[in-house]
């Protein structure tokens, strides 16, 4: 939980530094893709946010009308990253970059350097201002902070995928139940892929004197985050519907009860996610007849230290014996 905390803080820090220098960008250009850009930031600032309520709320102590804790909370405020936010922002991205190209530049942006106009309030540029360097040095500075923030989310991300044993990020993505670094790991990488989107629309804009290249990069933003809020929305449905250890993970723990001597069957076995690296076992299990009462729950016990010891996202471990 520190290490996702910490994440979401470093990125929010970046991510409310750099909507603040890509808007002055805006403001000053008129480029479309730095107001595209503005959007992306925004929509990772607010996400931070709703991700530090969602671990603020996880931390809850568990009571008598949510038994198994709060956990699932960082599951829905994710989600509500992926659809609102990233949504919004994606569809205000792709939305300016379309009406810009299919508009010609008319009626709220233009070439850099033209008078821009926001909330219905004008601004028009210094005439000493280069303001295609202005878009260079603001792209910049965001790729340094976001450079920044990508390492924090990976290091924790690559503290998970060792713990776990995965084979690398492509199974961490599909298995993790962190979604809180998984989210802000997604963010921090598709920041940096439309900054460099923005930059290249830029320069191709400078060579070539035509603002095409600037606004379909704001399209292109705006695509490439609707895309990934889906993706981002796909993994937290699986774990607000309650999903159970991944095959492999589960075959394990089966494995480890029906090495127990004294276990005949397993009747019913049943995992499941009630937070961030938080399981919870339910097993049906047939034991040796011989068995009494007692021994049946110094086995029960056995059992439940030896799953933990396998998997360490496992909390609690419910065994009921059947006949």
């Amino acid at each position: 939980m520190a290490g996702s905390k910490s994440v979401v803080i470093a990125a929010l820090i970046a991510n409310g530094a750099i909507a603040i220098l890509k808007f002055f960008g805006f403001l000053l250009t008129g480029s479309a893709a730095m107001l595209s850009e503005t959007y992306h930031s925004i929509s990772d600032t607010g996400n931070q946010v709703f991700l530090l309520i969602g671990i603020r709320f996880s931390e809850r102590e568990r009571d008598r009308r949510h038994p198994f804790g709060y956990g699932k909370a960082q599951f829905f405020y994710s989600f509500l990253v992926s659809v609102f936010l990233f949504g919004i922002a994606g569809w205000e991205s792709a939305k300016h970059g379309y009406n810009q190209l299919t508009a010609g530049g008319h009626g709220g942006g233009g070439h850099a350097g033209e008078a821009v106009e926001f909330l219905f309030i004008s601004f028009q540029p210094p005439a000493w201002l280069d303001p295609l360097w202005v878009n260079y040095t603001v792209l910049l500075g965001a790729f340094v902070f976001e450079t920044y923030a990508l390492i924090k989310a990976r290091a924790e991300m690559k503290r998970q995928i060792d713990r776990n044993d995965w084979s690398g990020y492509r199974e961490a993505f599909r298995k993790t139940s962190d979604v809180t670094t998984l989210t802000a790991l997604t963010e921090d990488t598709i920041a940096l892929a439309g900054i460099v989107i923005a930059l290249v629309g830029l320069f191709l804009e400078q060579q070539t004197g035509n603002p095409f290249f600037d606004r379909i990069s704001a399209l292109l933003i705006g695509i490439m985050l609707m895309g990934f809020a889906l993706a981002l929305a796909w993994e937290n449905k699986r774990l607000l519907l309650g999903e159970s250890l991944p095959t492999d993970e589960e075959e394990r723990l089966r494995d480890v009860v029906m090495q127990n001597e004294h276990v005949d069957e397993v009747i019913g076995f049943r995992t499941v996610y009630f937070g961030p690296n938080e399981v919870i076992v339910f097993a049906d299990l047939q034991f040796d007849p011989a068995l009494d009462t007692e021994a049946i729950d110094d086995e029960i016990t056995t059992l439940e230290s030896a799953m933990q010891d396998t998997n360490g996202d496992i909390r609690k471990v419910y065994i009921e014996p059947e006949l």
